[in-house]
């Protein structure tokens, strides 16, 4: 049993373990070693790995075949008997549709066709288990915490802790064989064991609308799994192959491209896009760790990487076109939909959807520069999000909300989270943090790669960005010296830890690009196109992006000494009268007494929700079926 064995089945033996314990100290201590061990073993296997990659299947893979069709049986039985249940028909429908497909597939077409590399870890792979196994174990440590203090403010919802966590660390090792998975069967599923564990997080509370949501995450992406399996279906059928790694190497013509659709239509799901988002914007009714999971490190991740892997298919091809166009439509109407939300997490959604549609873009364009925008991509959105996504959980704690309109008290309440919260906005979109960035590189690959459209939309898309990133920030440090006392909550070690963790990982990836670049990016991009690969940003300007870097660090730190034991005359906020003493009202003109109330610009009326995403929704269905159409005329030339 080699370590990445070990790797993919530790985490299943921790949910295990933590599903059958009922005490709450020896649970949550399981959670906490299970976590560590999960990272420890993602940097060994890492370690071991990283520069000579390796591939491998396993002697006797016909066991975990049949393993595997075990578990699909009875995951397919469930799934079904619950959609029943719950007169969700078309769930039913999709899990027996796809699932027989498969087991016919299995037991009578599959013989003969060979697989030599079951597994594969190369560079891409390595930062993706880094991706889950750091971040996700942060989360995870991170729950333990949360869990506790989220039924001590939610006393009507059931306490399932041990099934909450389990799900959690299941999460984790699907996620691990995803990316490792080489067998498009074995890719395939990992794929359905997430979309299950969606499913589970997301209607924990059992509420109807978790049920609701629940059920709404679970059609879109069984509708993605079956396009998935039938993608498996035709490539096995028509080419005898069961291996990502041998489709990708074939020549983009139309025969081979059916499949590449089919599997982007599954990654489009899994990743939310246009007009497949709902589902995503569903999931924030489920506690924040699962948010975090979903939205950050794993499981909408596990779309884009597929789009990745398929690069070297998309490029100038038709399908190609059309999902970038997708990834466009998405990235530019979730922008401006997410200046309209005033609720952290529904901004954090929005925003999540929009950065996957541009990495969508990114690697459906295909060229060298455009993937190594997408990569690092991945990597600082995954830590910035999963920062914001559990700062918010820890706040909303703190101050009872989690709307950005009530957060000028933060700085008040806790001053830790307030900092933390202005790291992880400053990661999604402040220069020189790793975001802007890629974006730079993405325009310049975008222009270079004549999309002039996309440049566009890439303008306009990060114009919003800048807007609804700014607004949350601004109301973080107004820092109204009100004087109105609030209660603070208990902000235990399990969620503090997990968020310096993160916060320092946000700064660390920023200094430490130029490294993933050289090590990593640029030894995958040479592989994968048989020349060799160019860092698309100048040294000059690293070097002044680090610099930049050092000064936002190192100038707070410089006032310290400066500021410390001066006697600094504290005077009453400046308002639009006299100010009445409290700060927080004044007397205006007339000599009345005006309470001051700051609030952000919104926009509704101009970018309203229900209205981008029926255009939203329509140009991507009729981009989607312009993909059709154009296989079909190609099949028929």
């Amino acid at each position: 049993m080699n370590a990445i064995t070990v790797l993919i089945v530790f985490p299943l033996l921790a949910a295990l373990l933590i599903f059958l314990t009922k005490n709450n100290t020896v649970r949550d201590m399981l959670v906490r070693i299970g976590a560590v061990i999960t990272a420890v073993l993602t940097l060994a296997v890492v370690v071991l790995y990283f520069n000579d990659g390796i591939s491998f299947n396993y002697p006797h893979e016909e066991i975990m075949d049949y393993i595997m069709v075990f578990v699909e049986i009875a995951v397919a039985i469930f799934v079904i008997t619950i959609g029943f249940k719950n007169k969700k028909y078309l769930v039913s429908v999709f899990s027996l549709t796809q699932t027989s497909m498969i087991l016919w597939f299995e037991f009578t077409q599959k013989n003969g066709i060979e697989v030599e590399h079951a597994f594969i870890l190369d560079k891409l792979s390595a930062i993706m288990i880094l991706i889950i196994g750091i971040v996700g174990s942060m989360i995870a440590l991170y729950a333990v915490g949360y869990m506790k203090a989220y039924h001590e403010h939610h006393t009507d919802i059931p306490v399932r802790k041990n099934f909450f966590l389990s799900i959690l660390f299941l999460f984790l090792s699907a996620m691990f064989g995803l990316v490792l998975s080489n067998n498009l069967t074995y890719l395939y599923f990992c794929w359905e064991v997430t979309t299950l564990c969606s499913f589970l997080l997301i209607g924990y509370t059992k509420t109807p609308e978790a049920k609701n949501n629940a059920f709404r995450a679970l059609v879109y992406n069984l509708g993605g799994g079956l396009a998935f399996a039938l993608a498996i279906v035709y490539i096995g059928m028509k080419f005898s192959v069961l291996e990502l790694s041998t489709l990708v190497a074939m020549k983009p013509e139309v025969a081979v491209l059916i499949p590449v659709f089919l599997l982007s239509i599954a990654a489009l799901t899994k990743s939310a896009q246009l007009p497949f988002s709902s589902w995503l914007l569903g999931a924030m009714v489920a506690p924040t760790p699962s948010s975090a999971l979903l939205h950050s490190a794993t499981m909408v991740k596990a779309g884009v990487y597929l789009v990745i892997r398929l690069a070297p298919l998309l490029g100038d091809s038709a399908v190609g076109r059309v999902v970038t166009l997708v990834g466009g439509v998405t990235f530019l109407a979730c922008s401006l939909m997410a200046i309209t939300q005033s609720d952290a997490k529904k901004i954090l959604a929005y925003s999540t959807i929009a950065n996957l549609g541009l990495i969508v873009i990114c690697a459906s364009i295909g060229t060298q520069e455009s993937l190594w925008a997408a990569i690092l991509l991945i990597i600082f959105h995954a830590v910035s999000k999963s920062l914001l996504f559990i700062t918010v959980g820890s706040v909303e704690h703190q101050i009872g909300s989690r709307n950005v309109e009530d957060m000028g008290l933060l700085f008040r309440v806790s001053d830790k989270l307030a900092v933390y919260m202005i790291i992880g906005i400053a990661g999604m979109f402040l220069a020189p943090f790793g975001m802007l960035i890629s974006k730079w590189v993405a325009m310049k690959a975008f222009m270079d790669s004549n999309n002039i459209v996309i440049v566009i939309m890439l303008a306009y898309g990060s114009a919003a960005t800048l807007f609804y990133w700014t607004k949350w920030m601004g109301k973080l440090v107004t820092r109204a010296r009100v004087k109105k006392h609030h209660e603070k909550h208990e902000f235990s070690l399990d969620e503090h830890i997990p968020i310096f963790i993160q916060a320092a990982l946000v700064v660390i990836s920023c200094f430490t690009f130029p490294l993933i670049s050289k090590y990593a990016l640029v030894p995958y991009l040479t592989q994968l196109f048989h020349k060799e690969a160019l860092i698309p940003i100048g040294t000059s300007d690293v070097k002044i992006m680090l610099f930049m870097l050092s000064m936002l660090i190192i100038l707070p730190i410089g006032f310290i000494p400066i500021y410390r034991g001066t006697k600094r005359r504290k005077v009453l906020v400046y308002m639009a009268g006299a100010n009445t003493g409290d700060n927080e009202s004044f007397r205006d003109s007339l000599g009345n007494t005006t309470k001051v109330d700051l609030r952000n610009w919104y926009m509704e009326g101009i970018f309203g929700v229900k209205r981008l995403t029926l255009w939203g929704n329509l140009i991507s269905i009729g981009l989607l079926c312009a993909g059709v159409i154009l296989l079909i005329g190609g099949l028929a030339a």
